[in-house]
């Protein structure tokens, strides 16, 4: 008698959660290409539609190479007929914002570029967008903040009462300036005042060419206060309270455009899959925005 052999159970059966989580994954890397797909560069060669650029500028600003790549890109192709710099940063260092600032000028020289203010746009953040065309602000925005700091420890003090004694070699008198360890000269403090300072004028007078203000009346408002969209209006540092969709109609009618247009969004930046999935089941939180320190909510 011939016995008859059953089949063992596939590995779908045997692990029915990890399978469905396997085929949930490889359906969201499908959808992820997909989208990656149709975002890229390969949708000027598929629709011969005229199209906008659209330059996210988020968070603080310390590495601008991406986003100065993507606005030459931009501002090099001869199908991308404006450009949108969308802003949503509180600031960051004084020459990667000077380097968005170039950016964006020598971009505006070539085509138009409108600014539209997110949530916040101070500081560096203004001063990136400060060679727009048009600067599109919402009345709630957070911007301004026109100003320069440096800021660091002392922890002398502490040091002295658990007995540490530090020396420290240099091969000038500047050059421990800013050290924890020691306590500032006066003669220190003038020198790294004089920094700030220089610092304080490139960016004033950077935003005064820009916007062509006079130099003295960006001077009364580069105290480092930060403004609301509305106010900044009234002071000449925006030119027009809307929102993002606003912003994007103006851009349009700057490039003589009718009707929908290609949008191409970057820089793309490198997202976690799993922060990707997160997002698209929207659980995925957004920061805070915030200047200096203070945290802003409305």
């Amino acid at each position: 008698m011939q016995r008859k052999k059953i089949p063992s159970p596939g590995f779908s059966a045997k692990h029915p959660i990890i399978f469905g989580f396997s085929l949930l994954i490889l359906v969201m890397a499908l959808m992820w290409g997909a989208m990656a797909f149709f975002n890229g560069n390969l949708r000027n060669s598929m629709f011969s539609s005229d199209a906008i650029g659209v330059v996210n500028v988020k968070g603080m600003i310390t590495d601008p190479i991406p986003v100065v790549r993507f606005i030459r890109r931009l501002r090099d192709d001869p199908s991308v007929k404006g450009v949108l710099l969308r802003v949503n940063s509180p600031g960051g260092l004084i020459a990667p914002s000077q380097e968005l600032y170039l950016a964006v000028k020598r971009c505006a020289e070539v085509k138009p570029v409108v600014a539209s203010f997110g949530s916040v746009a101070a500081s560096g953040g203004y001063y990136a967008a400060a060679p727009a065309t048009l600067i599109v602000s919402n009345s709630g925005s957070l911007t301004g903040s026109i100003g320069v700091k440096a800021e660091y420890a002392n922890i002398r003090e502490l040091m002295d009462k658990v007995g540490i004694k530090p020396e420290i070699f240099t091969s000038g008198k500047f050059k421990a300036v800013g050290s924890p360890m020691v306590p500032l000269t006066p003669e220190q403090r003038t020198y790294l005042q004089n920094l700030i300072l220089d610092m304080h004028d490139q960016f004033v007078g950077d935003v005064a060419s820009a916007r062509g203000m006079d130099r003295k009346k960006v001077e009364k408002i580069a105290d480092g206060r930060a403004l609301t969209g509305r106010q900044a209006y009234k002071l000449g540092l925006v030119d027009k309270i809307g929102s993002y969709e606003d912003a994007v109609a103006y851009l349009k009618a700057a490039c003589h455009l009718e009707g929908s247009a290609v949008l191409i969004e970057g820089p793309e930046k490198k997202v976690p899959f799993l922060s990707q999935i997160l997002g698209y089941l929207g659980l995925k939180p957004e920061g805070a925005a915030s200047i200096d320190g203070w945290r802003f909510s409305y």
